[in-house]
C-alpha cells in the first residue's frame, strides 16, 4: 500500500523535475544561440566576451543537469532498474566532468582579471 502511494506521489515530481531541467537547458540554449549569432553577425572580435557567454551557457547545463540528477535519483530510489542506474551514473559523470572544467575556467579568467588590474601589470602593458 504504501508503495503504490509513493510510485503515485513520485512520478508527478519527477516529470515536474525534469520539465524544470528542460526549461533551463532550452532557455539557456536559445540565449546563448542568439548571443552567438548576435555575435557573428556583428564581426565582434571580442575573446573576453565570448568566453563568458560560453562559460554562462555551462553554469546554465550545470544547473540542468543537477535538475535531471534529482529527477534520477528519485526514480532510482523508488523503482531501482539497471537502465536507471545506469542513466543516473551517465548524468552524474557529465555533471562532474562539467563542472571540473568550468570551476577550471572560472579560476583562471579570475586569474587573468586579477593579474590585469594589478597596477604593475597595468603600467608594463602602457
Amino acid at each position: 500500500m504504501l508503495r503504490e502511494w509513493l510510485y503515485a506521489l513520485s512520478e508527478p515530481v519527477i516529470a515536474a523535475i525534469d520539465l524544470m531541467a528542460l526549461l533551463l537547458i532550452a532557455g539557456a540554449t536559445v540565449y546563448t544561440f542568439i548571443a552567438v549569432v548576435g555575435m557573428v553577425l556583428s564581426r565582434e572580435k571580442d575573446g573576453h566576451r565570448r568566453r563568458a557567454l560560453w562559460l554562462n551557457y555551462a553554469r546554465w547545463l550545470v544547473a540542468g543537469l543537477t535538475f535531471q540528477l534529482a529527477a534520477d535519483i528519485i526514480e532510482s530510489s523508488i523503482a531501482p532498474s539497471w537502465e536507471a542506474i545506469g542513466q543516473l551514473g551517465a548524468i552524474a559523470a557529465i555533471r562532474t566532468f562539467l563542472n571540473y572544467f568550468l570551476e577550471r575556467d572560472v579560476a583562471e579568467i579570475r586569474e587573468r582579471d586579477a593579474g590585469s588590474s594589478h597596477p604593475a601589470t597595468q603600467a608594463h602593458k602602457g
